[in-house]
């Protein structure tokens, strides 16, 4: 494969991350599936399973009044024949109540993208966060929350607010996701490199 072959893979891989987003936020789910494999899975805090579970389980949170939005900044991508892995800076946002005040929690870190290609589509196969830090702001910046610190400590540091926020709202939280560093982020690159090697999920 050509240098130029390379960046126009690269280029409709970084397409396909920023439209997961937009599409997903904007829950547009037609146009999300153009994406994704039909067997392909999600990773996130508070749901893993396939990406029409995902789309089942956002429209039931979105019609409870469940809000969670993302933004992205740079990618690096690598890609080996068929295989590529995307890794996106992003930021995972959510307001709920939290303790009786409503709250904004902002969590940064990145999108770690399993891409395959298929039938000449690029699609993807697994997205697996890394949550690297997170905080938790009160809307009312006058407003007084008082968090449950046994709570908030049962979960790794790059997500405990968010985490935290999700159990409040009655979310069954992993408590075992890739964070800033540790082996949970060392298996990941692990896979990601036996998956550029031509290795199978």
């Amino acid at each position: 494969m050509t240098a130029i072959d390379v960046d126009a893979e690269k280029s409709i891989i970084r397409e396909l991350v920023e439209c997961w987003a937009v599409w997903r936020d904007a829950r547009l789910w037609d146009r999300f599936r153009t994406v994704v494999h039909p067997d392909g899975r999600m990773m996130a805090t508070w749901f893993q399973g396939t990406f029409e579970e995902f789309i089942k389980v956002n429209d039931e949170g979105w019609s409870r009044g469940v809000r969670i939005l993302h933004f992205l900044g740079g990618s690096a991508i690598d890609v080996s024949g068929t295989h590529a892995i995307a890794q996106t800076k992003m930021t995972i946002s959510q307001r709920a109540a939290v303790e009786g005040v409503i709250c904004d929690v902002v969590c940064t870190g990145r999108f770690y993208d399993f891409f395959e290609k298929r039938d000449g589509r690029w699609g993807l196969s697994l997205r697996q966060p890394i949550y690297e830090k997170d905080r938790i702001d009160p809307v009312d910046p006058s407003a007084k929350l008082v968090l449950d610190q046994d709570l908030l400590k049962r979960f790794p540091e790059g997500y405990r607010h968010l985490a935290y926020l999700q159990t409040k709202i009655g979310y069954k939280v992993k408590p075992d996701m890739p964070g800033i560093d540790g082996p949970e982020l060392e298996a990941l690159y692990a896979r990601g490199a036996h998956w550029l090697g031509g290795g199978a999920l």
